[in-house]
């Protein structure tokens, strides 16, 4: 009997981690921003609008989403993409540049002049409590809060922890919507990985409102405190309003 009881312990085990395992997304993502010259991010918005999105997913890139900074100083465009692997994203990059259609849509669209300065791409893997990344559709009625934490020396854990225990939880019961979670992919493997998320507010006049109400929950202030009884946890915040674009896969 007691043998019968422990095999059921331990098949429970092995389905709750297949579940768990099965929930986690491995793709590998990737953020791209790019940065316009003065005037050119229009261009760039027709071009992705027309024509870049299909050749993406010819080559096998999944749009992830797209957006516009809320206040766009450097005329830059954010988006995501996801692949299978590190090696798929290198050979569809590969196999997209050397298109014909690509070359000729990217010629065309530059006969009045270059239309990116510089593009910056952050490499991610989505966390084991990120939620599903799918497509939302339908019109824009929302805004988007890209968020980078920057953790002090070895508090990764940390912040992962209180994320996937309490926070998310918290952030919903004060009307900020939980859309992606990531940690990011560094080159050098001594540095620690940053967290980059997204959340979803009514407006930005509503975000102020659900921060101010989040900051002041007794809940929140006690798992802040308890987490924190090792150290700090936060160096740096760094946070971005986004619009999605009208192709935009997550409205």
């Amino acid at each position: 009997m007691k043998k019968i009881f422990l095999l059921t312990l331990l098949c429970a085990g092995l389905f709750s981690f297949a579940v768990n395992a099965k929930k986690t997304d491995t793709r590998y993502f990737e953020m791209r921003i790019y940065y316009c010259h003065p005037g050119r991010l229009d261009a760039l918005i027709q071009r992705f609008t027309n024509h870049t999105t299909k050749i993406f997913e010819k080559h096998g890139m999944t749009n992830v989403g797209y957006w516009i900074p809320s206040n766009n100083t450097e005329n830059a465009l954010y988006y995501i993409l996801a692949y299978p692997s590190q090696a798929a994203r290198d050979s569809s990059w590969k196999h997209f540049g050397s298109d014909p259609e690509w070359r000729t849509v990217s010629k065309k669209s530059e006969e009045t002049g270059k239309i990116v300065a510089k593009v910056t791409s952050v490499f991610m893997n989505a966390t084991d409590f990120s939620p599903k990344i799918k497509p939302s559709g339908g019109p824009v009625d929302q805004v988007f809060e890209l968020r980078t934490y920057t953790q002090l020396p070895g508090r990764n854990p940390a912040i992962l922890a209180r994320f996937r225990d309490h926070t998310m939880k918290i952030f919903k019961s004060h009307d900020i919507k939980n859309i992606a979670y990531f940690t990011t992919i560094e080159k050098d493997p001594t540095v620690q990985s940053k967290l980059v998320y997204l959340v979803a507010h009514p407006s930005e006049e509503a975000a102020k409102a659900n921060w101010g109400a989040f900051v002041n929950d007794p809940k929140w202030k006690q798992v802040s405190t308890d987490s924190e009884k090792d150290g700090k946890i936060i160096e740096k915040i760094e946070s971005i309003f986004m619009t999605p674009t009208t192709f935009s896969t997550i409205r």
